[in-house]
């Protein structure tokens, strides 16, 4: 199905900064023991979509890079951020990860997944690449940024994408940042659903 003509095929930086910023309100939930990882596990696994996102912390030098510190989880009621360095939560993120029947909503997911199986392993089965998606339906910008701005008119703050994901505590901004991306992915999941572009 073609895309909407009401929908733009890319956004400019002006047009991007006359959007309203829309951060995710919801529950959050900072998943750091054991309990925690049982109580996400129950809301997660009877999902049928989830917005999937990870952070790394920033390289600076040369040849540096980093694993993910964070992988960030949106169901329908909340969204659960998951410490990779601090908890083992490779059982529940790889029971979610090779659940065929749930949908695991996110961009650029390959490079997120690639990074994922040097932490732990797993066999995804229902990973969706809304970036490729919007591609297929010729948009040459797609990135979750831009996606969001074209897809529900509203613009996602940059701000603290640089900073330490791998900080014993996150700030109340990193934790909204990283949980305004999982939401987003799963808002553009729906909409894409409801758009017919799936």
């Amino acid at each position: 199905m073609p895309l909407p003509p009401e929908y733009l095929r890319s956004i400019s930086r002006e047009e991007m900064s006359t959007l309203p910023i829309r951060r995710y309100e919801g529950e959050v939930h900072l998943v750091e023991s054991p309990a925690m990882l049982e109580r996400a596990a129950a809301d997660i696994l009877r999902e049928v979509v989830v917005g999937f996102d990870t952070e790394t912390r920033p390289a600076f030098r040369k040849g540096e890079s980093h694993l993910p510190s964070l992988a960030q989880v949106a169901t329908a009621r909340a969204v659960y951020l998951f410490p990779l360095q601090r908890l083992d939560c490779s059982g529940l993120l790889g029971e979610l990860l090779g659940a065929p029947h749930i949908v695991n909503a996110g961009v650029a997911l390959a490079e997120d997944l690639r990074q994922l199986r040097h932490l732990f392993e797993f066999s995804p089965a229902a990973a969706l690449d809304l970036g490729l998606v919007a591609r297929c339906h010729g948009l040459k910008q797609t990135g979750l940024r831009n996606l969001t701005g074209i897809f529900l008119g509203t613009r996602i703050p940059k701000g603290t994408k640089t900073t330490n994901w791998a900080a014993p505590r996150l700030s109340p901004q990193q934790v909204t940042y990283a949980a305004t991306d999982a939401w987003a992915c799963r808002e553009l999941y729906l909409r894409f659903k409801a758009l017919g572009l799936l």
